[in-house]
């Protein structure tokens, strides 16, 4: 639902912008990240164009790369009678399992705080679409990004937009081999003055291939007979080293 009324406010901003407004033009350097066995992770490099640039004003431009959503459960440990045990918990929906987000510097001084709640930019922004807890919800989100940072999987820079010429820019997206497998969302957005007066966004596919994915198609669509291969490949496994243990005997 945020992603929804994000995109539509950058719709409505830019249909609502003077006819010769900026244009942006933007693309990455592949559409598809292929998952295998030996994969370790890679970068790819979201480029992009301005045009028609304005020569007054102050322009910022804000990379943000999300990953598919999902519902994680986060919970608050203490110490009862010498040990450590889960006192409490949230439940937080609609998160996003990978973002990452460079601008021309820090998104605080770029926009307002209503803009940037709006579009979702800044780890300082991000929001459950919805949660459960029984108290005070930020603290575990903000635990939860914590965690993903330490991860590589939630990263924020000021840094990472070159720019290449007046006009051209481009911004390296490091991708880990934890990832989610799904659709991703890559937006850029061109700010003037604190607004927003141009976005693109460009899906990304992170899939996985070869026998990996034959596995995983076969234990979703048969998981019954995934579910009796696998104890049966078990038995046959331990039976075998067992008889060539008894031969070393």
């Amino acid at each position: 639902m945020r992603k929804l009324f994000a995109a539509l406010a950058a719709l409505a901003v830019v249909l609502c912008a003077p006819v010769r407004a900026e244009d942006l033009v933007s693309g990455i350097s592949q559409d598809v990240i292929e998952i295998t066995s030996n994969y370790t992770g890679s970068d790819i490099v979201v480029f992009g164009a301005i045009e028609r640039p304005v020569d007054s004003g102050t322009r910022d431009v804000v990379v943000v790369v999300r990953g598919p959503d999902t519902d994680v459960t986060v919970r608050k440990k203490a110490r009862v009678a010498g040990l450590w045990i889960n006192s409490d918990q949230a439940i937080l929906k609609g998160m996003p399992s990978y973002y990452f987000i460079a601008s021309t510097r820090p998104v605080a001084q770029i926009a307002s705080t209503y803009t940037l709640k709006n579009f979702g930019l800044g780890l300082a922004n991000l929001e459950p679409s919805s949660y459960h807890s029984h108290h005070d919800v930020e603290p575990f989100r903000a635990a939860l990004v914590r965690r993903m940072q330490r991860e590589a999987l939630y990263t924020e820079t000021s840094t990472s937009v070159e720019f290449l010429s007046e006009t051209l820019f481009r911004v390296r997206v490091p991708v880990p081999a934890s990832v989610a497998r799904g659709k991703y969302d890559v937006d850029v957005y061109l700010f003037r003055n604190g607004n927003a007066v141009s976005a693109q966004t460009t899906p990304l596919f992170v899939d996985q291939t070869g026998l990996e994915r034959r596995l995983f198609n076969f234990a979703h669509a048969e998981p019954f007979i995934y579910g009796v291969s696998t104890v049966l490949l078990a038995v046959l496994l331990g039976w075998i080293s067992s008889l060539l243990f008894r031969q070393n005997l």
